[in-house]
């Protein structure tokens, strides 16, 4: 199989090309900036190198954006023309050049509005049912998208599924209180209950998309580690999430405890990954029981796709703690 995976100088990007590659799959990278992983330089929106790109290809893995962090950075246009016009050129392309699937790379955010509760209300229990209510204009062009891969679909009949996945990236968070208040590690731990995945996990979920795509035609997947978490939770939860935890990870304070961390007051929504678990036979390693093990025996809790990956920032000149590499 031949596959081309656009945004292939980004975070999801080479870690897809590192594991394709490894296990002997020939791939193409697509992406604006040059890397070691990218062998076409452009834009998805650009249409002749795009139909160039697709020459052979058998299926594609879409994770080319303009992220969250680019809201600051890039006008709206610019998110249009890539999160959008850049979607529709590649899958009309795809369908051209008779590929037989695509995974399109789609994200939690654009839930938006909808992931935070009423003051007093439980926690959100997030499904795929939840309508999306998009908060920015980076979830306002995802959910535009993921609705141009359905309609394409409905049109062609080309097998395209949707991951929505949750927080993976490396970076420091991007709200200074957030950062005052915990050590790094220590937040996105505690992220691996509700709403953060390991990169390796994310990878093989597309991986796993790849194979049910033409039998299952079309679909709309999170990918998030597995939540300890049950409805039952869910009022306690946004009153006191530490006291929940020690339910379900009774070891979690003590270990916390040495290493001088903390939970988190209050946790407002919880990401539901059964659907991907169901269709794809997706089964994630990197969630917090198995991140407590760890740290537990002094080891590394990320993955080491992870750790080889790293962290790249998102724009040319320093952001916060959105650098460049």
């Amino acid at each position: 199989m031949r596959i081309l995976v656009t945004g292939s100088s980004g975070h999801l990007g080479e870690a897809l090309c590192r594991v394709l590659a490894a296990d002997g799959v020939e791939t193409i990278g697509l992406d604006i900036l040059p890397s070691p992983h990218t062998t076409v330089v452009g834009s998805v929106a650009d249409r002749p190198l795009v139909r160039s790109a697709l020459d052979g290809v058998d299926a594609i893995l879409h994770a080319a954006t303009l992220h969250k962090p680019h809201v600051g950075s890039h006008t709206r246009q610019e998110f249009v023309e890539t999160n959008i016009t850049g979607t529709l050129t590649l899958l009309e392309e795809a369908v051209a050049a008779g590929v037989g699937r695509v995974i399109y790379t789609s994200t939690t955010s654009a839930f938006g509005r909808a992931l935070t509760p009423e003051a007093g209300a439980p926690a959100n229990w997030i499904t795929e049912d939840v309508a999306p209510v998009p908060r920015n204009i980076y979830g306002v062009t995802k959910t535009a998208a993921e609705n141009v891969c359905e309609l394409i679909h409905r049109d062609h009949g080309l097998p395209i599924l949707i991951l929505r996945t949750s927080r993976f990236f490396p970076e420091a968070d991007d709200r200074d209180e957030v950062r005052e208040a915990f050590a790094d590690a220590n937040l996105k731990v505690n992220e691996l209950l509700y709403r953060r995945a390991d990169l390796a996990d994310i990878v093989s979920a597309h991986r796993l998309a790849l194979d049910r795509a033409p039998e299952l035609g079309f679909g709309r997947y999170i990918i998030s580690a597995t939540t300890p978490f049950t409805r039952d939770d869910l009022a306690k939860l946004h009153e006191n999430a530490p006291a929940v935890v020690a339910r379900h990870a009774p070891a979690y304070a003590d270990l916390y405890e040495q290493l001088g961390w903390r939970m988190f007051d209050t946790i407002e929504r919880v990401y539901v990954n059964e659907a991907a678990r169901r269709d794809l036979g997706w089964r994630p390693r990197y969630d917090f029981a198995y991140a407590l093990e760890r740290l537990a025996r002094g080891e590394e809790w990320r993955s080491e796709l992870a750790l080889q990956v790293g962290a790249k920032g998102y724009h040319a000149e320093s952001t916060g703690p959105y650098t460049v590499r």
